[in-house]
């Protein structure tokens, strides 16, 4: 894994970087630039799941990713960044220019509602993002976790398994619930249908996990994305008359051990305020690896 310094060149490096590239462009990735985009996202694959999965899954062109995939090249032609910027706009960017290119692609972008990013990266890209005297809406801190083999084996839960579309009638709910707490935003009053198409995807892809129990669920967790080097997991509810039984920790443990046997890594990220659910996470063996910023914007 590539450290910060790595990652953010030098402030010499990057100012020089930044004046004799000022008129670079990014350029929206087109189909056939797959395994380039992949290779350079999977340099840092637990930060770069996310876009890395989109691609694997929908490619670099489809209305599945809710946005367009850009890349920013230097003067050299070596590939800086990668950036999915639409709806949600992540960034993976290794100089300064590339911050900077990305924005003002994101300013032009009509779509563009939530920009997340490690937190220092998305400082900089707001500051560009931001010129034309933007303010921030909702902004919220969180905390990236990871786990690795070895895992630590907690009780078997037998009811665990794959969701199937006679449990959508659970799930949305559930899942929307968890959206609304997050960002104050309930998708069943803004985008209905393609909220629940989404979650019927994830369901038909067969990357959402439940447990059951009585018509009652208990557990769920969403894969996000997944690549031979990471599994992202996203929408991770535990029924809240069932708290503080261990039944998390159990299934996210479980979830988590049958990830490793095809994939090296599985992370996550979770609400700075969230004591409660970091304590089940590391609890579970997941470690603390970066912390992440998400802005909404205000259009």
């Amino acid at each position: 894994m590539l450290d910060r310094a790595t990652k953010i060149e030098s402030s010499a490096t990057m100012l020089a970087t930044q004046v004799s590239n000022t008129t670079l462009p990014a350029v929206r990735l087109q189909s056939g630039q797959e395994q380039e985009a992949l290779a350079f996202l999977a340099e840092r694959p637990i930060h770069t799941v996310i876009m890395a999965g989109f691609i694997r899954d929908n490619g670099l062109v489809g209305p599945l990713n809710r946005g367009d995939f850009y890349g920013y090249r230097d003067a050299q032609d070596r590939l800086k960044g990668v950036a999915l910027i639409g709806h949600a706009t992540l960034i993976e960017a290794r100089v300064d220019a590339a911050l900077a290119a990305f924005a003002r692609v994101a300013q032009e972008s009509p779509a563009a509602h939530m920009m997340m990013g490690e937190q220092e990266e998305i400082k900089q890209f707001w500051k560009y993002y931001a010129e034309n005297s933007r303010r921030p809406g909702l902004m919220c801190r969180e905390l990236l976790f990871e786990q690795r083999w070895p895992v630590e084996v907690c009780a078997p839960v037998e009811g665990l398994r794959l969701a199937t579309k006679d449990d959508l009638k659970l799930v949305i709910p559930a899942h929307a619930r968890m959206a609304f707490e997050e960002t104050r935003i309930n998708p069943l009053a803004t985008d209905p249908m393609g909220f629940r198409m989404r979650c019927e995807r994830r369901v038909e892809r067969g990357r959402t996990w439940v447990w059951v129990d009585n018509d009652r669920l208990i557990f769920k967790a969403d894969i996000v994305a997944e690549t031979p080097e990471a599994a992202y997991l996203e929408g991770i509810y535990v029924n809240p008359e069932e708290r503080c039984k261990g039944y998390g920790v159990r299934c996210i443990s479980q979830l988590t051990r049958t990830l490793l046997e095809r994939t090296t890594s599985v992370c996550l990220l979770v609400n700075e305020q969230n004591r409660r659910a970091q304590a089940m996470y590391k609890k579970a063996g997941y470690r603390l690896r970066a912390c992440y910023d998400s802005i909404f914007s205000q259009r």
